[in-house]
This record gives C-alpha cells, structure tokens and sequence, in this order.
C-alpha cells in the first residue's frame, strides 16, 4: 500500500473511533505500554495528541514513566513551518501551551533541548508496516527529526490499529520505529 492510500484509509478510520471506543483503547495501550522492559528514562520527546483527528493521547503513558522515572524531563515539538523543521521545547510545571494553526498543541516557553538528548521518543502516526515503517501526515518532519536522534534512542510508535503488511514507497529518508504499541499488541522491530 502506498503512503497516501495510508493516510486516506487511516484517516477515516479514525473518524468512525467512538468516544468510549477510543477511551478503552486508551486504557489498552497503556496496559501494553507497562509491559515494556524499558531501560530508565531521563529524557522523552511526546506529542499532544490533536483531539480533532483522533489521535492517541499519550498523558497515561507520561504519568506511568514519570512514575517509573522520577526526575525525567519531558519536551514537546514546536514546529517551523516556514523551515520544514521540528524543534524540541523541554517543559516544566510553568509551560503553557497554545495551539498553531495546524491544531497541533505546543509548548510557549521551555527550553530548548537537542534531539540526542532523548533516551525515548513518542511518534505520533496514522500506520505503520511489519517492518516498522510509519505514515504520518506527509511532511517528513518527523524523519528527519529522528536522523538526528542518538542510534540508541528508543522510537515508539501508537496506534489503534494493526500494521499492514508493507509501505510500498518508503525510501532511505523514512526511520523505522523500535516497536509500535496498540491496545491489542507490542510490535517490536
């Protein structure tokens, strides 16, 4: 399948999810999330998910590692738009986030903090393949995000839905993921 069938056909199936629908596989995915041996995190990069599209929340997942991790440091991406590029905005208890004119939630204040500076990253995607291949919106901001990222760093993808077999156009710009979580199963790559 190619990318763009991808981002048609998971786009409207986000639009049929119900509220209580969405609400239980929420509660899944973070029961999945649990049962990853994850090495101590100091570090993470989330997203806030856009409510409008459907996307999965990440706030259980969040609350779980700060437990698990105390002292961890948190940062959102601020898009320029302008650039094509993503920039990491690290939070504390102060931030206040406004939304762009994407609908995409950012942090206002924060600091600054350098992609290999993350031990875990979050991705937000629409689908994903058995070989760890994601679909996002078709900008590439993630990807090349992620290029810049330590090797090491752990990339996490979440979804409501199972993989498809394969992304037909990937090419050496797309990052796989290290797993993909959804509410019935962890995906490891």
């Amino acid at each position: 399948m190619l990318k763009t069938e991808v981002r048609k056909i998971y786009l409207q199936k986000r639009r049929a999810i119900s509220a209580r629908e969405q609400r239980v596989w929420d509660d899944l995915l973070l029961i999945q999330f649990q049962q990853l041996a994850l090495p101590p995190v100091h570090a993470v990069l989330t997203y806030a998910a856009m409510e409008g599209k459907k996307e999965v929340s990440t706030d259980a997942l969040l609350g779980y590692l700060e437990f698990r991790n105390p002292g961890m440091q948190i940062a959102y991406p601020v898009f320029d738009q302008q650039k094509g590029i993503m920039n990491a905005i690290r939070i504390t208890e102060t931030t206040f986030f406004e939304v762009n004119n994407l609908g995409i939630s950012e942090p206002e204040n924060g600091q600054a903090a350098a992609p290999e500076s993350f031990d875990l990253i979050l991705v937000p995607l629409l689908g994903f393949d058995e070989a760890g291949f994601r679909v996002g919106y078709g900008r590439g901001v993630y990807d090349r995000y992620l290029k810049l990222a330590r090797p090491d760093a752990i990339k996490i993808g979440l979804s409501y839905f199972e993989p498809i077999p394969k992304i037909e156009d990937t090419d050496e710009f797309d990052i796989p993921l290290n797993y993909c979580i959804t509410p019935q199963e962890i995906y490891e790559f």
